[in-house]
């Protein structure tokens, strides 16, 4: 018997504005994420990479179309039930690692489950931080820690609710490449023990340590790479540049539809 798909995405759109301001963000993507699974998210910028990720996080609603986190679709849920889910069952790393500066590491990670009003036994802290190779910087507050320190205790926060699905917009893009290969390793040993991750990234070498690729143009799904290696994403990235930059076709330019930036 076949797994529930970790996250579904069915014919989504997002946009913004009206009229003639109308921007198109996403438009009807349809997209399956298996359990247990790494899948990199790419495409030109202005393709609709992080939109489709907040979309999917629950962290943007779709102007239509329907997404699914296991069995529960997302956009049926009202505000405080979404909010709790997020909290719940949805982990997220960010860029910018958003840490607090006056809070320990150790502190820092148990704050996702202070927010839900849940008190965080320190067991479960430290294991946390263990599992990311900080088990020994708790104490820490970010200002003592490197970036790739600091990104590490940001994926510990998100992992200390045991989420269903792990999501990553630019994981490694404020790290020098030493530092990010570090941290996609640490990303793929969490798959290889079972955990679903999504990640958004522009680096092709960020990309091929994931299962899958998928490639998104004018806030389409475009194209899909298994097993990929760093040289087919470029060379697939590079094409897709190449169309934007062409001038559009007169059925294109009817539209009258911007894609937004991301």
């Amino acid at each position: 018997m076949s797994r529930q798909p970790a996250v579904r995405l069915r014919s989504v759109t997002r946009s913004h504005g009206r009229g003639s301001s109308l921007v198109t963000a996403l438009d009807r993507v349809d997209l399956t994420v298996a359990p247990g699974t790494f899948t990199a998210i790419m495409g030109p910028s202005g393709s609709g990479k992080s939109t489709l990720l907040h979309c999917a996080a629950g962290l943007d609603r779709p102007t239509s179309g329907q997404v699914f986190l296991g069995g529960t679709e997302l956009t049926g849920l009202g505000e405080r039930r979404l909010t709790l889910l997020r909290r719940r069952r949805i982990g997220f790393v960010f860029q910018s690692f958003n840490l607090l500066p006056a809070l320990t590491a150790a502190q820092n990670v148990a704050l996702p489950l202070r927010l839900a009003g849940v008190r965080p036994r320190r067991a479960d802290v430290l294991d946390a931080l263990e599992r990311v190779g900080l088990g020994g910087r708790a104490g820490h507050r970010p200002g003592e820690l490197s970036g790739g320190q600091q990104q590490r205790v940001a994926l510990a926060r998100a992992l200390i609710t045991r989420p269903d699905v792990l999501f990553g917009d630019e994981p490694t893009g404020a790290l020098d490449s030493t530092t990010g290969r570090e941290v996609l390793a640490l990303l793929r040993s969490l798959v290889d023990g079972g955990q679903t991750v999504v990640m958004v990234t522009h680096d092709p070498v960020a990309g091929a340590g994931a299962d899958r690729v998928v490639l998104l143009a004018d806030g389409r799904v475009r194209d899909e790479l298994d097993a990929p290696d760093a040289g087919r994403i470029a060379a697939r990235m590079n094409r897709f540049a190449g169309a934007a930059a062409a001038p559009k076709s007169r059925d294109e330019s009817a539209r009258g539809t911007a894609v937004a930036s991301c």
